[in-house]
């Protein structure tokens, strides 16, 4: 298989905030909501290969912001090494990343990325980014960063590596440049429901027992997916707790004059992937942000968007950091909703 992509050239998630999605990328944007309403589900799907153009062709996949995410994610990376865990037993678990992730990306986008392989001998070239190494695989002083560090600063979304053990999964790594308000540096070692303990109505619904048991019984090759979302004030990728002081007062910020420009939906395509040598999980999460503007280019996903926000329960608008402009975003939305009916699903009428 191979995907076309053009690469735009290197825009900003932070100062000028320069990014913005084209037409095409507009129009493959995982908008998440089937229905006008919105409540937490286990919704894990396999991870199988969807239609070409959509955000599900690829197995890894990447956008027309592949440029500007990996200069994020370096600028991230210089002012806070610790984005980029693992700890020290998890080191067949990052051979396995490397391998995947050089395997699916060379595979599917053969114009960007190259992978030969001599034995333990392997030369991967990123084209793009003016990679090229020949390393020895399993040796880790061939590199120039750890073997899961070297590979996911360059792939577009964070990673996390999941250790199982004791009839539980444990966050024994990860990088983490582009999160919504969570840190790896306080979860990293946690279990699967300590670092979900302050997810609210979940809990009560029993959701994170059911994928826990779900996930410990994930087979190799078959790995499974689910959207999440939450919303952001600006194109900013990394809204980490370490840097609240930096775009936590962006959400005081937006009127109904700007709400379309400054307020975006943030949608998180999560894929997890059973690794072979360390029978560990890797927990890919991939970040797509539109504008409530954008969005709006599509009169179905404004409409939904515009009942979803209207009818959350109170207690996600608190946790997903809504509060001070949710009720902003729905006046903006309103004159955009004649109140027909929609179909059910998430792509365009």
């Amino acid at each position: 298989m191979s995907i076309a992509v053009q690469l735009k050239p290197i825009e900003t998630f932070r100062d000028d905030y320069t990014f913005s999605n084209s037409p095409e990328a507009i129009r493959r944007f995982p908008f998440p909501f089937p229905e006008d309403h919105y409540m937490y589900s286990v919704n894990i799907e396999p991870h199988v290969r969807g239609a070409p153009g959509s955000v599900y062709e690829a197995v890894f996949d990447t956008d027309e912001h592949y440029l500007s995410e990996m200069e994020d994610r370096r600028l991230v990376l210089e002012e806070d090494p610790q984005r980029c865990i693992v700890l020290p037993h998890m080191m067949d678990a990052q051979w396995d990343t490397l391998e995947l992730l050089m395997e699916n990306l060379a595979a599917d986008y053969p114009q960007l990325f190259t992978l030969a392989r001599d034995g333990s001998r392997w030369s991967w070239e990123n084209k793009p980014l003016g990679i090229r190494h020949t390393f020895t695989f399993g040796d880790a002083s061939t590199l120039p960063y750890g073997p899961f560090e070297y590979i996911t600063r360059q792939a577009q979304g964070d990673f996390a590596l999941l250790d199982q053990r004791d009839d539980d999964l444990f966050m024994d790594g990860g990088m983490v440049t582009t999160q919504a308000d969570w840190s790896l540096a306080v979860d990293a070692g946690m279990s699967f429901i300590e670092w979900h303990a302050p997810v609210p109505v979940a809990h009560e619904l029993g959701v994170f027992e059911r994928a826990l048991k779900f996930l410990l019984n994930l087979q190799i090759g078959k790995p499974v997916r689910r959207l999440n979302w939450t919303m952001t004030i600006n194109p900013r990728l990394d809204t980490s707790p370490e840097n609240y002081h930096r775009w936590g007062k962006d959400r005081a910020t937006v009127t109904l004059e700007n709400a379309g420009r400054l307020a975006h939906l943030r949608v998180e395509l999560q894929t997890l992937f059973r690794l072979p040598r360390s029978n560990a999980i890797l927990f890919g999460i991939r970040c797509y942000l539109i504008s409530i503007d954008e969005l709006a280019t599509i009169p179905k996903w404004a409409k939904r968007m515009h009942r979803v926000l209207k009818t959350l329960p109170a207690p996600l608008v608190d946790y997903k950091g809504l509060t001070r402009y949710r009720d902003t975003v729905v006046r903006y939305l309103a004159p955009l909703d004649d109140g027909a009916a929609l179909s059910h699903g998430t792509g365009p009428e």
